[in-house]
């Protein structure tokens, strides 16, 4: 057992399974997760989507409970039950009162060990996978992201959708998510987080009792994404084109994390950033305009977001090229003081919450190995300066990009002609 502070404690269960928890002793909830490190990126071609599958129907029946009963029992004590599949992670949480702990530990673990994936059930959220991945495409700044990672990942795990595709839903049988979870969800692969009011010793013994059934073997390994850029366009009768510009990015750990982390934020991470003033404030082309970044284990995508009308395309897109450019040149203290103070406020507002804080925990461990200290992630903030930003903003927007245009897209100019213009 390590124990990181005094707030913070560790424990590796001899099956191999970790428990972390994080005691907050002013609040009188707990959360508390299992965090599985396989997602997305995890699947093959053939059953694209069962990571997401597999977390629709952790809820649709145990051994022990049914469906109704699993919601009935959590909602019975006032607390709440979700969860999530991401390309690289699968959670399961609960948040409740400090005194309902051993329940929320009981049903996180029933359903990761015990669930049954009844036949019935499982034909029916089929269909409801199937109306949500309907309702994603036609949701055209949602879907556009799923077109945007599949071209700068072609053809390999970490370009397709985490919903997964309606033909490989619609025939992905019971033995696929059987087989799927017996080799991904496994005490190696997983991370018990709990966030609260809470006595770290009773949590432990609480997952050790309610996991005790989880596989031990180790779980295979992912493929490395591999990024190569290119243009996805598909016309469609909308009022908008829903644009994505994105480039190759960082890893989580990477020395130019955290400038990248503030360069999208002064960029385009508020109303007083670059693109926000430039093109919503200034001239009026767009009512949504953002960057974003996208880390992973071994790569990443920095990425820029814009809703903006047919003709007005032709001058939001060279604007936003000439923005890139001149971050690359020019960058003052003032705005990279405001970049550090919302990304530092982001990250110190982020620790109130139990359930947030699960997360951070599990991740944290999943990523780097260890937790990661608060006070060592602010210092390496405050610690970036204008030359890292510029640096960062170099290394990423003079590579190859990747562009999707969703909708009627033929005044936003064509893929060489954009890395051209960022190349000059």
């Amino acid at each position: 057992m390590t124990e990181p502070s005094a707030a913070i404690r560790l424990t590796r269960l001899p099956s191999g399974l970790t428990v972390v928890t994080e005691r907050m002793e002013r609040v009188e909830t707990v959360s508390l997760g299992a965090y599985v490190a396989a997602g997305t990126r995890n699947e093959t071609e053939a059953e694209n989507g069962v990571s997401h599958f597999l977390e629709h129907m952790a809820f649709k029946g145990t051994a022990r409970r049914s469906a109704a009963r699993i919601a009935e029992e959590i909602e019975a004590v006032g607390g709440h039950i979700n969860a999530y599949t991401a390309r690289e992670q699968t959670a399961f949480y609960v948040k409740l009162l400090k005194e309902d702990l051993a329940l929320g530990a009981d049903i996180i673990g029933d359903i990761l060990t015990h669930s049954t994936f009844e036949p019935d059930e499982m034909e029916r959220e089929r269909g409801v996978i199937l109306q949500e991945i309907g309702q994603a495409n036609d949701t055209p700044d949602d879907i556009v992201f799923d077109h945007f990672q599949e071209t700068a990942y072609p053809a390999q795990p970490m370009g397709r959708p985490t919903l997964g595709r309606e033909g490989v839903i619609r025939a992905m049988p019971r033995t696929a998510l059987m087989g799927y979870m017996r080799h991904h969800y496994t005490t190696a692969n997983t991370v018990v987080a709990a966030a609260g009011n809470l006595d770290h010793d009773r949590v432990v013994a609480l997952i050790a009792e309610h996991f005790a059934d989880l596989p031990t073997a180790p779980a295979p390994a992912a493929e490395p994404g591999r990024y190569q850029g290119g243009e996805f366009r598909e016309a469609r009768d909308l009022d908008q084109v829903h644009i994505v510009l994105g480039f190759p990015s960082v890893a989580y750990g990477d020395p130019e994390y955290y400038p990248t982390m503030l360069l999208s934020t002064l960029l385009g991470g508020g109303m007083s950033s670059r693109l926000f003033q430039e093109i919503r404030e200034k001239r009026g082309l767009v009512y949504s305009i953002y960057s974003f970044t996208a880390p992973a284990l071994d790569g990443g995508l920095f990425g820029i977001y814009a809703g903006t009308g047919e003709r007005e395309a032709a001058e939001l897109v060279p604007v936003t090229l000439e923005e890139l450019r001149k971050v690359q040149r020019d960058v003052n203290e003032a705005e990279l003081a405001r970049a550090r103070a919302q990304v530092k406020a982001g990250l110190l507002m982020s620790l109130e919450s139990t359930g947030s804080r699960c997360e951070q925990l599990a991740r944290q461990l999943q990523v780097f190995g260890r937790i990661v200290p608060v006070g060592e992630t602010v210092a390496k903030i405050n610690a970036v300066t204008i030359a890292d930003v510029q640096r960062a903003a170099a290394h990423q927007f003079r590579a190859r990009p990747t562009l999707a245009a969703l909708g009627p897209a033929e005044h936003v100019p064509a893929l060489p002609a954009i890395a051209e213009r960022l190349a000059a």
